[in-house]
C-alpha cells in the first residue's frame, strides 16, 4: 500500500453527487438556525462576544483539544497495534475492553472519577487507614478535564486505527523484514504512514468530541466555550449571545477540519495490484509481552474498571439498604431501537459523501464534507434546540417522534461514520472501478458491486461508532424525545440528577453490558470483514 499522488478527477455521477448533496444540506440545519438566532444580535451582544474573557475561553477549550487529542494518540496506536498485529494474551478480549469506554456518558464518567480520584474520594479513603492519607491533590481543573475526556474519547482513535490495521496489505510489512528491517523499524517506516488517514479521522473525531463536550468539563470545573454556551441557554431569556457564541465554536471546529484535511494529506493509500487477501503474521512479543500485558490492563482498568467498580458499588449499597432495583425493559429496548436506526441511517449517508470526497476531490466536496462535521462540533443542546425549531416550524408530522430525534442522533454523529467510511475509501484503488466500468457497469452497479463490498467493514466500523455513542446521547433524548420516550442515558440523567445512586447505577451498568455485546460481535467478525475487504471484489 503506497501513497499515490490524487489524480484530477471527472465529473461525479448523479447517483453519488445527489446523495452527497442532500447529506451535505441536511447536516447544515443547526448553522442555519445559528444564523437566523444571530441576524439580530444587538451590539451590546457584540460587545459581550469580544470581551477578552471570550478569548481566554477559547485558549483554555483549544488546550484541551490539543491535550486531550495528543493523550488518545498515545494510547491509541500502541493498543491498536498490540490487538491487531501481534501475539498478545487474550488479544480479542482486550480489544473490546479497551473501547467499551466509549459508551459511558461523559458526565457520568466524570462524576466517577471525581469521586474515585478526589481530594476526599474513595482512593483517599483507602489510603487513610494504612498510610494516613487525609487529602488527595485536586483533580479539578485541566488534569481531571484532560484525564476524565481522554480516558472516555480514546476509542474513537482505536477503532479507526484497528480497522485501518486491519486493512493493510501485509506483503509490504513482510517485504520491508525481507530487507533486514526490524519489527520496531517496519512499525516506525512502514505501518504507521499508512495510517495517516485514519489517525488524522480518529484524531478529527476525538477534537470535536472534546470541543463539543459539557459533562465532564461542568463537573471538573474548567471553564470551556461549551460551558459557556450552556449557561447562556440556561440563564438567559435572549438566547442571541448563545448562538453567537455556538457559531465561534462552528468557527474553531472548521479550523480543527482544515488542520485533519493538511494531515491527511493528498495522497492515495491503496494497493497498487490486487494485494493478499489474508492476515499479517502476528508479532512475537517474546518478553515485551510482559510489558504490553500491563500497559493494556492498566488502561483498562482505569478508563473501564474503576467506573464499573463504582458503579457496581453503589448497586450493591443501594440495594442493601432496601432501595427498589428497577429492571428497565423498556429504557433497554428504545435505547437499542434508536440507536439502531440511527447506525444504519448514519452508516448508509456516509457512502456516497466518502465516495464523492476521495474520488472526485473538488471546492464542492471538501464544502459538503466540513458541513457535514458542524453538527458534531456543536452541543447536544444547540443541535435538539435548532431541530426542534425546524420540525415546529417546516416538519410538524415528525416532530415529537422516534424519527426526528434519530435525525438528531445522525446530525451529531454523523462524522463518526464518514470519518471511519472515507479511511476505508481511502485504501481502495480507483482501478477496480475503473474496469467494472470498461466492462459496462452503469455507476450504480459499481457501487454496489465493487466500492461498498470493499469498504464494508469501514463502513460497519462506523456504525458501530454510531451506535455506541448514541446509546449514552443525553441532552437531544430529553428534549427531541416523544412524551414519556425514555432510554437508558437518560435513566441514568433522572436517577443521579435526584442522587438515588442505586437507580443511576443499573441503568448505566446495563448501558455498558449490553454495548459490549456488539463489540464482542464485531472484534469476533473482524477477522473475515477485513478479509472480504482485503480481497478481490465479488463478480
Amino acid at each position: 500500500m503506497t501513497a499515490v499522488p490524487a489524480r484530477r478527477a471527472a465529473s461525479p455521477p448523479l447517483v453519488v453527487l445527489l446523495p452527497a448533496l442532500l447529506v451535505g444540506l441536511a447536516m447544515l440545519l443547526p448553522l442555519v438556525y445559528l444564523v437566523i438566532r444571530s441576524a439580530g444580535a444587538s451590539a451590546e451582544a457584540w460587545a459581550l462576544l469580544l470581551r477578552p474573557q471570550t478569548a481566554a475561553t477559547l485558549g483554555r477549550t483549544a488546550l484541551l483539544v490539543l491535550t486531550v487529542t495528543a493523550s488518545s494518540v498515545a494510547i491509541a496506536v500502541p493498543i491498536a497495534w498490540l490487538t491487531v498485529r501481534t501475539d498478545l494474551p487474550l488479544r480479542r478480549l482486550w480489544a473490546v475492553l479497551t473501547m467499551l469506554p466509549l459508551v459511558i456518558p461523559s458526565f457520568v464518567g466524570a462524576f466517577l472519577f471525581v469521586s474515585a480520584l478526589g481530594p476526599k474520594g474513595l482512593l483517599q479513603q483507602l489510603l487513610a487507614g494504612p498510610f494516613g492519607v487525609d487529602r488527595l491533590p485536586e483533580i479539578y481543573g485541566l488534569p481531571g478535564a484532560t484525564l476524565t475526556l481522554t480516558l472516555l474519547s480514546y476509542p474513537y482513535m482505536l477503532l479507526t486505527l484497528r480497522g485501518a490495521l486491519r486493512n493493510l496489505d501485509p506483503v509490504l510489512d513482510e517485504a520491508a523484514r525481507s530487507l533486514g528491517y526490524g519489527n520496531r523499524a517496519v512499525l516506525f517506516r512502514v505501518t504507521l504512514p499508512q495510517l495517516r488517514p485514519a489517525l488524522a479521522a480518529g484524531s478529527l473525531l476525538v477534537s470535536l468530541y472534546t470541543l463539543s463536550d459539557f459533562g465532564a468539563v461542568s463537573l471538573m470545573r474548567y471553564p470551556t466555550i461549551t460551558w459557556i454556551i450552556f449557561q447562556q441557554y440556561e440563564s438567559a431569556f435572549d438566547r442571541t449571545i448563545a448562538a453567537l457564541l455556538a457559531l465561534v465554536l462552528v468557527g474553531m471546529a472548521l479550523a480543527i477540519l482544515l488542520v485533519e484535511g493538511y494531515a491527511r494529506g493528498r495522497g492515495r493509500y491503496y494497493r497498487s495490484g490486487a494485494g493478499a487477501s489474508r492476515r499479517s503474521k502476528a508479532i512475537q512479543l517474546g518478553r515485551w509481552k510482559w510489558l504490553a500485558l500491563p500497559l493494556v490492563a492498566g488502561v483498562t482498568l482505569l478508563a473501564l474498571g474503576v467506573p464499573s467498580a463504582i458503579l457496581a458499588y453503589w448497586l450493591v449499597r443501594g440495594v442493601g439498604a432496601g432501595e427498589p432495583l428497577l429492571i428497565l425493559w423498556s429504557a433497554t429496548r428504545n435505547s437499542l431501537l434508536v440507536s439502531g436506526l440511527a447506525a444504519l441511517v448514519a452508516a448508509a449517508c456516509s457512502i456516497p459523501l466518502a465516495v464523492l470526497v476521495v474520488r472526485y476531490p473538488g471546492k464542492l466536496s471538501q464544502a459538503l464534507e466540513r458541513s457535514s462535521f458542524t453538527g458534531y462540533a456543536l452541543p447536544g443542546i444547540v443541535v435538539a434546540l435548532a431541530l426542534v425549531f425546524f420540525g415546529a416550524t417546516y416538519a410538524q408530522p415528525v416532530y415529537q417522534t422516534v424519527w426526528l430525534l434519530v435525525f438528531a442522533y445522525v446530525v451529531l454523529f454523523f462524522p463518526a461514520a464518514l470519518g471511519a467510511t472515507r479511511a476505508a475509501m481511502l485504501q481502495v484503488s480507483p482501478r477496480l472501478e475503473e474496469a467494472a466500468r470498461g466492462l459496462g457497469r452503469n455507476p450504480l452497479q459499481v457501487m454496489q458491486s465493487i466500492t461498498v463490498p470493499l469498504i464494508g467493514p469501514g463502513v460497519l466500523m462506523g456504525a458501530a461508532l454510531v451506535f455506541l455513542v448514541t446509546m449514552k446521547e443525553l441532552p437531544a433524548t430529553l428534549i427531541l424525545g416523544p412524551l414519556g420516550f425514555k432510554t437508558l442515558s437518560t435513566a441514568v440523567w433522572s436517577a443521579a440528577s435526584e442522587a438515588f445512586f442505586a437507580q443511576a447505577a443499573a441503568p448505566a451498568l446495563a448501558l455498558i453490558l449490553i454495548s459490549s455485546v456488539p463489540m464482542a460481535f464485531f472484534v469476533m467478525r473482524e477477522r473475515s470483514l477485513a478479509l472480504a475487504g482485503a480481497g478481490r471484489p465479488p463478480a
